[in-house]
């Protein structure tokens, strides 16, 4: 989603931050391939109007035009800009704090409302919540059957079926079994249609007045474009909606129903749907998804994630045998497998900031979740006392070691290799105590990087020289970090990754 919109945008927006002092033409011509690829993007006629009057506006002021660094104020009034087409900085809270409170669930057929109504039970189970869930759809075959099906995956009651009732009746017995069995939350899967029309709004309605919904939640297919903000348009007008939740929004869209929705159809994104699994689903930030946009990542989102399926004790366990030059090959699976909780490695990249200028390298590189799997096959094909001291590893132990993971001895050395770069350089960091870790880590002491700023922040990952045979050979982890992105030419600390909290 937005790779395409990202890269144009980019493109566009590093053409200005060459320019010393910017011209209204220049302004004009930017914002001219803004428009052209929001259009592209499949973004709504009416909103990219909106957006380009108001960016022009603001980014032709004196402040602008003679400002020190007018590349980047223009970038920053288009994602302040972003933001407000998203909805705001403001997270509106769900309405849910009473005793049994209704959750009411509306959308088109195939738009994922079953999937998503478990991943939203799992969303309040993991904030506590004692979940009832129950099925209104009485006429797409098996649909009732989905829903306990996938209660009893996540854990969560199910209404019990019965058969011959009407959707309201089915509600409103719902209601009641919330009720006395002191459930918080009842959400209710209603049925869809392959378009809108009388029959299904008349049903939705009634539903409506018998439970008195405390949210309305519009489930939306991004991958319809324009057509999934006129749906949100016609369910808020006819019924109401109180938020919506944006599904396939790992898909390959252009992402024009995320940045249309909310202008259009006047209802906010609560919920974005982020994958197949029932906890894929994220509280929707504005702020965040206009960062994503505009190729500066989600750290936040990232950080989240991690300490959501990371121990915080044994990455602290980790952690303290690197930088004491303890960390052996046993260590890295471990923390391999804690990756792997995370996701995949290309949603996790594009939530590291300017990852998405190196995209092209990575690809090339073979940077996917394969590799991941081929390292851990190789370090799982060893025995523990190998793990334990990989100096035991010759020749012969090296063969069958590839027998046995389906790799080659060439893939076993490289992965060997960064490996010991990678201790090497943990151990000297720890050498140095917290000041020689973070001057190493900021960009003063990390060696083979281009782009590290000499007076420390963050370097510019699109100048990062990454080495030759990254992701062909086994060139990752290097002992921590991203996977992918290893040893010397980690950008983000070649053995530390992030320095999650404790996790709750």
């Amino acid at each position: 989603m937005f790779n395409s919109l990202s890269d144009k945008l980019g493109k566009t927006f590093d053409k200005l931050k060459g320019r010393g002092v910017l011209k209204e033409s220049d302004i004009d011509s930017a914002l001219r391939e803004v428009r052209m690829a929001l259009l592209e993007a499949d973004v709504a006629l009416s909103v990219v109007r909106s957006f380009i009057e108001s960016v022009k506006k603001k980014a032709l002021g004196e402040n602008v035009l003679r400002s020190v660094t007018p590349g980047q104020q223009v970038v920053k009034i288009v994602h302040d800009e972003l933001v407000n087409v998203l909805g705001g900085s403001e997270v509106s809270e769900l309405k849910v704090s009473n005793p049994a409170s209704v959750v009411l669930m509306l959308g088109l057929q195939g738009a994922g409302k079953t999937t998503s109504s478990a991943k939203l039970a799992v969303w309040f189970k993991k904030q506590k919540k004692k979940v009832l869930l129950a099925s209104l759809d009485i006429y797409r075959p098996a649909a009732m059957q989905q829903l306990k099906v996938l209660g009893e995956q996540i854990e969560v009651d199910v209404l019990p079926i019965i058969f011959g009732q009407k959707p309201v009746e089915i509600a409103e017995r719902a209601k009641s079994e919330a009720r006395k069995n002191g459930y918080d939350i009842l959400i209710l899967d209603t049925a869809g249609r392959l378009h809108i029309d009388e029959e299904l709004m008349d049903e939705v309605a009634l539903v409506s007045k018998a439970v008195n919904p405390a949210e309305t939640l519009l489930v939306a297919d991004a991958m319809m474009g324009q057509d999934a903000a006129n749906v949100a348009k016609e369910f808020n007008e006819k019924v109401g909606v109180s938020g919506i939740i944006l599904t396939r929004m790992d898909g390959d869209s252009r992402g024009g129903a995320a940045l249309s929705m909310r202008h259009i159809s006047g209802s906010p994104i609560r919920f974005l749907g982020i994958g197949e699994k029932t906890d894929a689903l994220q509280a929707f930030t504005a702020e965040r998804l206009a960062g994503r946009i505009l190729n500066m990542g989600d750290i936040v989102s990232l950080v989240e994630k991690a300490s959501e399926v990371m121990d915080a004790e044994e990455s602290e366990r980790l952690t303290k045998r690197m930088f004491s030059g303890q960390f052996n090959l046993d260590d890295m699976l471990q923390q391999i497998r804690q990756m792997r909780k995370m996701g995949d490695i290309g949603g996790l990249m594009s939530l590291i900031p300017g990852v998405g200028k190196m995209k092209k390298a990575l690809a090339q590189a073979n940077v996917d979740d394969n590799m991941i799997a081929h390292q851990e096959a190789i370090l799982l094909s060893m025995t523990k006392k190998e793990r334990a001291e990989p100096r035991l590893l010759n020749a012969s132990r090296k063969k069958r070691i590839a027998s046995g993971s389906g790799t080659t001895v060439q893939e076993i050395n490289k992965l060997l290799k960064q490996y010991q770069q990678t201790s090497s350089m943990m151990k000297k960091m720890g050498k140095k105590g917290m000041g020689g870790m973070m001057k190493a880590l900021m960009g003063g002491d990390m060696p083979d990087m281009a782009g590290g700023s000499p007076q420390g922040g963050m370097p510019d990952l699109s100048k990062l020289q990454l080495p030759p045979n990254l992701g062909k050979g086994g060139n990752f982890p290097g002992g921590g970090g991203l996977p992918g992105l290893g040893g010397s030419n980690n950008p983000l600390g070649p053995g530390g990754g992030f320095p999650f909290g404790k996790k709750k």
